[in-house]
């Protein structure tokens, strides 16, 4: 693991870690509950009690801080992983089939492709209405093409080694072919491809929390206290708006390094 990430992704790595075994033990971790007000320490500064000061209605920031991160990050979590096995399906079926499902499915891609990530969501909670179901089934497939296209095209050069030819002359079916030997050599691919899109799919969630169209008050998020802490820097306390936009930029910059950090390994293996 030192040798492929590197300490730049071991770094990354541990991070991620850190913010995942934070947001899971959050109950225990809290010091307060992060939905209950407080009128005395609305928009205080740190405290001994308070150490990241208390937002607009007196709720603690680092509380809010701390279970927020499990909708920062499951939701992306959800989103790239509905993506990656809807996108991995339908690249190894056009890779496999070629001809005209090929052709089709690739003018498919490439519409979805075309519209972005953003405009699907806002045109599935203009349907379903404000809420994080409609969000990321709408991101979802905003996603798929990212991870289909680059996994349609190794596909279709390992549709054409001599392995898979020598698994077809043995009687094998195509289904057994694709999911015992053309998926396994493309797993580090898929992986790299999905660690590299949670980075984005985490800033386009807290953009869409920020609109107010995502997670929806009391629940704690890290793009929609950006959006509540904003009042609180108006009158100088912008603790609440900062800490969550720093959040977001350390998870966004460690996803992003350990994807290029994977990308650079199995490039480098191959």
């Amino acid at each position: 693991m030192r040798t492929r990430l590197g300490p730049a992704g071991l770094t990354a790595a541990a991070v991620l870690v850190i913010v995942v075994l934070v947001s899971v033990c959050a109950p225990l971790l809290a010091p307060y509950d992060p939905d209950r007000p407080d009128l005395y320490t609305a928009l205080t500064g740190s405290t001994g009690s308070h150490l990241l000061g208390g937002d607009a209605l007196g709720r603690d920031i680092l509380s809010r801080l701390m279970f927020g991160a499990r909708t920062t990050l499951v939701g992306p979590l959800v989103i790239i992983a509905l993506s990656t096995v809807v996108g991995t399906v339908l690249a190894i079926t056009a890779a496999w089939c070629g001809g005209r499902v090929d052709a089709v499915l690739s003018r498919l891609l490439d519409v979805l492709f075309a519209v972005p990530g953003i405009v699907f969501a806002l045109v599935t909670v203009a349907v379903t209405g404000p809420g994080m179901t409609g969000v990321v089934a709408g991101l979802a497939v905003a996603y798929t093409p990212y991870v289909a296209r680059v996994v349609r095209g190794a596909a279709l050069r390992e549709r054409n080694l001599p392995y898979v030819a020598a698994a077809w002359l043995q009687g094998r079916s195509a289904l057994a072919i694709c999911a015992r030997h053309l998926l396994p050599n493309l797993r580090p691919l898929i992986v790299a491809q999905s660690v590299s899109a949670l980075g984005f799919a985490v800033i386009d969630l807290a953009a869409i929390s920020f609109l107010g169209l995502g997670v929806q008050p009391p629940d704690a998020d890290w793009g929609l206290m950006v959006k509540s802490g904003l009042d609180g820097a108006m009158r100088g306390q912008p603790m609440e708006a900062v800490s969550a936009s720093v959040l977001i930029v350390l998870v966004v910059v460690a996803v992003t390094v350990l994807g290029d950090r994977m990308g650079a390994h199995r490039g480098s293996a191959r």
